[in-house]
């Protein structure tokens, strides 16, 4: 199965994500989205499996750095037009696995979605 995991490399919680994949020897795929880009079809994928509102990560320093008319009315075409021209503005990491993600690090949700996987 397939693993890849879009972040932008100097996040700290991509840091402690990649130690932990590597750590429990799962293989995986790095996805730089700052330097590859992202594509709205796969922010709409997203989108579709956990919702915008997980997506967007409104504690991000890009999120509270736009104008408070940007974040005014805030609906799922905004956000998502928002995260495509600031992809920092996506919650990391993105972690794919096969057809399911999972957004954020946490150790134990990570342990049971790949565990078993070695």
């Amino acid at each position: 199965m397939t693993i890849t995991m879009y972040g932008i490399t100097n996040c700290d919680t991509i840091k402690k994500a990649r130690v932990w994949l590597e750590s429990h020897d799962v293989a995986y795929r790095f996805h730089d989205y700052r330097v590859e880009g992202l594509d709205a079809d796969r922010l709409d994928e997203w989108s579709g499996k956990v919702g915008w509102e997980i997506l967007l990560n409104k504690a991000s320093t890009t999120f509270r750095e736009l104008s408070d008319k940007d974040k005014l009315n805030l609906d799922e075409k905004k956000a998502k037009a928002l995260m495509l021209t600031k992809p920092t503005m996506i919650k990391r990491p993105v972690l794919e696995i096969g057809n399911r993600i999972l957004v954020g690090f946490k150790p134990d949700v990570y342990q049971q979605a790949v565990g078993g996987l070695k």
